[in-house]
């Protein structure tokens, strides 16, 4: 129980209980276990000290996917900074719906959400009705990819239009009232496909549907998420070419941008996945790390400054974090920064456009 918070954490060793959810924990364990074993050796001659610090909570997202893994991986390098006057604790969750929560409800201080639920929430639209204007962004990361998947043997065209010519079989969008599920909602209603009608909805996880793939429980599955993704891994090197991630074209682009301009086309290489032999062109948008505006400027200043300073490290956690670029850190941010943020941006002189700078922010204390 988070002294500060009053949540159950659901920590790292618990999470990689070989009792429950091996499948798809399988990699994502040995990843924890070796951050694990690397903040125990660093923190060992300053545990006196980080007693002493502030705590914080970072919301994530579940275990199959990315954010989970990048999350404690920052957590364990704000642990392992020897002067730093914080630690950040990394809990799982159902993803950026749950995280927008979460914030609000000050159960956690920092998140990694989708950039367009920190539009959402902070607007107050789609699914998140009221305005949360004490939102506010430190960076971009790393890009969140559509992996829309289908059972190949029910593939045309290869892209996202083979969608609709499901008759009722069983679709997994997502856990219920997550991320996944609420951007496939938005995806799928902009591009004019009646899911609806033409889908029997599931509800799982990402490793649950892998799973449910695999066993032929389901035709298909979405997943977004920064590649390579452990549960589409795991489905590819057990079904090969038997599931096909869907391609969207120019016009799908197009479509799902027409309100929310963050999709640009992305490519996935081969050999992205096991068995993977040719290219796929789907669609990408950012994922950010957002924190609320009464956390101090010095906290995020120095949370900015360990993401952009040990970037080589996060490289070679999860490969997802290889295509963050500092220059490109303010790409796709849809509310404003953080002062702390702010600040070591400025410092760094990085560009920063208008919108993302508030006249004057007086929720953020300097200490």
């Amino acid at each position: 129980m988070d002294r500060i918070t009053g949540r159950k954490l659901q920590l790292t060793s618990m999470e990689c209980n070989p009792q429950g959810r091996r499948k798809e924990m399988s990699r994502s364990c040995v990843l924890i276990r070796y951050i694990l074993i690397m903040s125990a050796v660093l923190l060992a001659s300053c545990s006196d000290y980080s007693d002493q610090r502030s705590s914080f909570v970072l919301a994530t997202g579940t275990t199959g996917g990315t954010f989970y893994p990048v999350g404690v991986a920052l957590s364990t390098l704000a642990k392992a900074e020897a002067g730093a006057d914080f630690s950040l604790t990394a809990i799982s969750s159902a993803g950026s719906m749950e995280n927008i929560k979460l914030l609000r409800d000050n159960q956690s201080q920092f998140a990694l959400v989708l950039a367009i639920f920190a539009a959402w929430a902070y607007n107050g639209e789609g699914p998140i009705k009221n305005p949360q204007s004490n939102l506010r962004s430190i960076s971009g990361m790393w890009p969140n990819v559509e992996h829309f998947v289908l059972k190949t043997d029910l593939v045309r065209s290869g892209t996202l239009s083979d969608l609709s010519s499901l008759n009722g079989q069983r679709f997994v969008l997502g856990a219920r009232n997550s991320g996944a599920e609420h951007t496939g909602i938005y995806i799928l209603n902009a591009l004019g496909i009646d899911y609806q009608k033409k889908f029997t909805l599931g509800y799982m996880t990402y490793g649950a549907s892998a799973s449910a793939l695999q066993d032929g429980n389901i035709v298909g599955m979405n997943i977004p998420a920064g590649p390579p993704v452990t549960a589409i891994t795991q489905a590819f090197a057990q079904m090969r070419s038997d599931m096909t991630v869907l391609g969207f074209d120019s016009s799908q682009i197009a479509a799902i941008n027409k309100h929310f301009p963050l999709w640009q086309a992305h490519e996935l290489p081969p050999e992205t996945y096991p068995y993977q032999d040719q290219s796929i062109m789907t669609a990408a948008s950012p994922n950010l790390l957002i924190v609320r505006a009464d956390v101090s400027e010095k906290i995020v200043y120095d949370l900015t400054r360990m993401l952009w300073e040990n970037l080589p490290t996060l490289q070679q956690i999860h490969s997802a974090t290889r295509s963050m670029r500092l220059e490109e850190a303010l790409q796709g941010i849809t509310v404003p920064l953080h002062p702390g943020a702010l600040r070591y941006y400025r410092e760094r002189a990085i560009q920063i456009p208008d919108n993302l700078i508030l006249p004057k922010d007086f929720s953020a204390p300097e200490n």
